[in-house]
């Protein structure tokens, strides 16, 4: 065979090549199980919190029209202007945003199912929120709030009430140096009135102003007050403020406001400057700052909305609440060392062989009907590897099933820890009859609590 005649070898296939990794989007998070007691444990407070004070929950969709938050928030607010996630729904073509806030979804919702017929109304809300904006810590593009709307309410009685229960939160929480500002910017007249004040006074000073600051001059001046731009300080210090334009009534409810705060022992600062991003706010506004969060310091903001509803098509209403930045507030548990444990089960079920796994899932169900969390091993190894297991998933007790407690239809109780300070009890262990095996656990675990240490004989 000559060499023009050889066989050519088959070419051999190329490898598949291997699918790209797929990560988050930026600013989005995961919450991993890590942190998930932290969450947990701001869950549990807020219910038992908001339940103190008579609120009731209310749950809007994350995506509204994009109409309800250019007439809500304002459509020359930084939020409208930049930062919502905005699309056109390829079916009907509306125009839909996921929400950058809730106050305005919350109204929406009070007006459509005629929430207030009744009288006020005292709602909150826990959920997800998202601004696209540039992420750092305590600032994402996905974050959640825990709300408090007050609807219908007048006087500034509840005014206070609101910023009381924010401090009772901290205080449920453990928290310390959050610092209350406070302020008021009056109704619509005298909003007015402070704008015309504020525009005249930086048009005279037009060439210190950035851009930013140029570009909400006739906009959104009051915007002005909040920048950060560490040159434009002096400028905005010696700026008009809100409260000198404050009329009678304003005035009266700004006073009797800080009464009631006096009367109830809570420390605040009076801050000229501070007037809140968004236009549906009026007379009262507030927010509860910290300095252990670097730039983000502003973990709850709020005050009273009195023209939204109507601005939302709804009858006059006056309103007040606030909006806790959940992010930042375990950011502050974190900074502050606030001792969480971790979710922990009261039972590890531990089984070796054919008859003692099926025995196992069988008493793992029972024992949950007793009211018992309980994680059953799975995917088989070694007693010793499993009860390396059962220790790391903070257990107070081990169920052990054997081919011997199996025989004999019995498990075995081994205390993995007495309580969560004492660890002497590893060794103490007990063996019962499957059929008594839920309520001598639940008797176990109940002595152990009241009296602290593992199993009697």
């Amino acid at each position: 065979m000559t060499d023009d005649t050889k066989p050519v070898p088959e070419a051999r296939a190329k490898p598949a090549a291997k699918p790209a990794v797929l990560t988050g989007v930026k600013g989005m998070n995961d919450l991993l199980p890590a942190d998930a007691h932290y969450w947990e444990m701001v869950d549990e407070a807020v219910r038992d919190w908001t339940r103190g004070y008579g609120y009731q929950q209310i749950r809007t969709p994350i995506v509204e029209s994009t109409a309800l938050f250019a007439r809500g928030i304002g459509s020359a607010t930084d939020i409208v202007e930049k930062e919502m996630y905005s699309f056109v729904d390829a079916l009907n073509g509306e125009h839909l945003t996921l929400r950058p806030e809730n106050t305005a979804g919350v109204v929406r919702s009070v007006i459509e199912h005629h929430l207030t017929y009744e009288g006020p109304r005292r709602l909150w809300y826990f959920g997800p929120m998202f601004r696209h904006e540039r992420p750092q810590r305590g600032r994402y593009r996905q974050f959640h709030q825990i709300g408090i709307e007050a609807i219908g309410f007048e006087g500034p009685d509840i005014d206070a009430e609101v910023i009381a229960m924010a401090q009772r939160l901290w205080d449920d929480l453990g928290l310390d140096g959050l610092q209350l500002e406070l302020n008021s910017i009056g109704d619509a007249g005298e909003r007015l009135a402070h704008r015309a004040a504020l525009i005249d006074y930086f048009e005279q000073h037009l060439d210190q102003l950035d851009d930013d600051s140029k570009r909400r001059l006739h906009a959104n001046p009051m915007r002005i007050l909040d920048s950060k731009n560490p040159a434009l300080q002096t400028l905005i210090e010696a700026a008009p403020k809100p409260i000198d334009h404050l009329g009678t009534a304003s005035r009266a409810h700004f006073e009797g406001l800080q009464q009631l705060l006096a009367d109830l022992g809570i420390p605040y600062r009076l801050n000229p400057r501070l007037v809140r991003g968004l236009d549906y706010y009026n007379r009262t506004v507030f927010e509860w700052t910290t300095t252990m969060l670097g730039a983000q310091g502003t973990v709850c903001g709020g005050g009273r909305y009195d023209p939204l509803v109507e601005q939302m098509g709804g009858k006059s209403t006056p309103a007040c609440g606030f909006a806790i930045g959940v992010e930042r507030l375990i950011e502050l548990l974190r900074e502050q060392g606030e001792a969480v444990a971790s979710a922990a089960c009261s039972v590890y079920v531990v089984h070796q062989g054919q008859a003692a796994g099926r025995l196992a899932f069988r008493s793992a169900e029972r024992l949950r009907d007793a009211g018992l969390d309980v994680i059953l091993h799975c995917g088989g190894g070694s007693f010793k590897n499993q009860f390396k297991r059962a220790d790391a998933s903070g257990a107070t007790l081990a169920v052990v099933i054997g081919e011997e407690e199996a025989a004999r239809d019995e498990a075995a109780i081994k205390w993995l820890r007495s309580d969560k300070n004492d660890l002497t009890q590893h060794n103490v262990q007990q063996n019962v009859a499957l059929a008594d095996l839920p309520n001598t656990v639940l008797d176990a675990l109940y002595r152990s609590n009241e009296e602290g240490h593992g199993l009697r004989s």
